[in-house]
């Protein structure tokens, strides 16, 4: 590709490993740990989990890699997600609360976001989005990331949202009132969703009969082509409640007409509106809440009036939850326009930086299947979990509850990502103490891509492929009873902790196209590059969830 712009930066050509202290290290790219697939362990489940939503502990690099690897959750998500949404750590170099520092070097930010992005990429659906939530630290590189990953062609639009209600008096400089969301389509023609004019969704009048309307404009022609002489036919006179004829004279003294003809005004007299604008009663139409109303295109410019602040959200968590524990908190509004415009219901709409909840709480109300990871425990037992089980519950009054008439219902399961199932020591690969037996074969299973199908010494199947993972030594006598369980067509992998001289070539010879592999040397490879350990964020959380 020629005429191409491409940010670089420091360590740009490796891969940033996550650690459970919320560290990162620096590695290359072949490492085995980079791509290793951990288990997804089952917590428990709330209310009726069948939409598959899911809640997940961990850190968002296995918690997606997970998710396209393996072969019951990729066959549910991967090339399936309508909508992915992220609010990732802003990197202003602040200290939120015991929840995380925002504050890395911009080498690590970078490459944390495009390592995310290219997880994400291959879990989008082709009519998919990715919205990405940033302020002004980092938005500008991130721009030239999304355009490295999924080109610069499929940018859709830049959303200013104005975050905050009023300004601060304490501002050293400018008072920032706004944050962008970067808007990429997975591929060329993805359009999004029309929505309700928010002007259009205030209907101040009652009839008599308790309809609720507005009266968004006069019955006069206004505009170009609005003159008399434009249309003759329509220039009359109309009776007012004063008994006052009433003729539609434009504001300038000069003489229009009716956008009625004469004989549904005489019909219809209940579909007007009178006001007094200052020189006398004026008839206005009048369009009640229960009509269909016209939809229009999404803007770039989103008002706190029309979907919320930050003041707006932080009053919501701290109903649920006392004061409010998140500094920058996405009001329920804004995710209900987000979701709205790149997702219908029943669409999977995603988002590894879950934070409060927000995004999947929304989602939930909405009728939207979800995906939420977050790498802070403590985060998910104390707000997250709880706000979610309320949601399922009917027991949130906040956000959008009212406006979408929500009541409760549906569930989710609740996941944990598990932890590796090898372990350095001194140097050298070995396999971590929890991995033997029936947890071994599952967790070589998903390393490997095979469904976990355990059938006796059988572990899991993939296509005509048929695996058995053997907790010990394999013989000659053990391969030839493995490969004796499978069927004419298939072929076998075997993986063992130890495999007797010849054990190879003997299975490739009882059966042409299978192999045997030893634990952990065929499934880790170690990176001989030098690793420079990153201490970050040492209160719990932030990047990566």
């Amino acid at each position: 590709m020629t005429n191409r712009l491409e940010l670089t930066w420091v360590d740009k050509d490796r891969r940033l490993l996550a650690h459970d202290d919320v560290s990162y290290e620096w590695v290359d790219p072949t490492d085995w740990r980079v791509g290793e697939v951990r288990l997804l362990h089952d917590v428990d489940t709330v209310g009726d989990p069948s939409d598959g939503n899911l809640l997940i502990r961990g850190d968002a690099m296995h918690a997606l890699e997970a998710l396209i690897k393996t072969p019951e959750y990729a066959a549910r998500y991967v090339g399936k997600v309508k909508l992915v949404y992220i609010d990732p750590p802003f990197n202003t170099g602040q200290a939120f609360g015991d929840h995380y520092e925002d504050n890395l070097e911009h080498s690590v930010w970078l490459t944390m976001l495009r390592d995310r992005l290219e997880q994400i990429q291959q879990l989008l659906a082709p009519d998919g989005s990715v919205w990405v939530h940033l302020d002004d630290v980092e938005q500008h590189r991130a721009r030239c990331v999304l355009d490295e990953i999924f080109g610069a062609e499929n940018f859709v639009a830049t959303v200013i949202w104005q975050k905050a209600d009023s300004p601060r008096m304490d501002a050293k400089q400018f008072s920032f009132s706004h944050d962008y969301i970067i808007v990429y389509a997975a591929e060329a023609g993805w359009a999004p969703n029309k929505h309700e004019n928010e002007a259009d969704l205030t209907f101040p009048y009652r009839d008599p009969d308790g309809r609720h309307f507005r009266a968004p404009g006069p019955l006069r022609k206004w505009g170009s082509n609005s003159d008399r002489t434009d249309r003759p036919n329509l220039w009359y006179p109309i009776t007012a409640p004063d008994g006052q004829q009433v003729w539609p004279i434009k504001p300038d003294g000069r003489e229009g007409y009716w956008r009625w003809q004469a004989s549904k005004v005489e019909a219809h007299p209940e579909l007007l509106h009178w006001e007094d604008k200052g020189s006398g009663l004026q008839p206005y139409v009048k369009e009640y809440e229960d009509q269909e109303r016209k939809l229009v295109p999404p803007t770039t410019w989103w008002p706190n009036a029309d979907v919320g602040h930050n003041r707006e959200a932080k009053a919501h968590l701290k109903r649920l939850f006392g004061p409010s524990p998140f500094s920058t908190p996405k009001p329920e509004r804004l995710l209900e326009r987000v979701i709205q415009i790149g997702s219908d219901p029943g669409d999977v709409v995603l988002d590894c930086f879950g934070g409060s909840g927000t995004a999947a709480a929304v989602a939930h109300k909405m009728g939207r299947r979800w995906v939420s990871a977050e790498v802070s425990a403590a985060t998910i037992s104390t707000f997250m979990r709880p706000r979610l089980e309320m949601v399922v519950k009917g027991e949130d009054p906040g956000g959008i509850t009212e406006s979408v008439g929500w009541e409760g219902g549906g569930g989710f399961t609740h996941v944990e990502v598990g932890p590796s199932m090898f372990e350095t020591v001194e140097g050298s690969v070995v396999m971590a103490e929890w991995a033997v037996g029936g947890e071994l074969a599952e967790a070589v299973a998903a390393q490997l891509g095979f469904e976990f199908v355990p059938e006796g010494p059988l572990a899991g199947r993939k296509g005509r492929k048929r695996l058995a993972v053997v907790d010990g030594m394999v013989t000659e006598a053990v391969a030839e009873h493995l490969v004796g369980l499978i069927g004419e067509k298939e072929t076998l992998l075997v993986v063992a902790r130890s495999l007797e001289p010849g054990v190879e070539d003997r299975v490739r010879e009882l059966r042409s196209g299978s192999r045997a592999r030893k634990i952990p040397r065929d499934l880790a490879r170690v990176g001989r590059l030098p690793s420079r350990l990153v201490r970050l964020n040492k209160k719990g959380g932030g990047v990566g969830g």
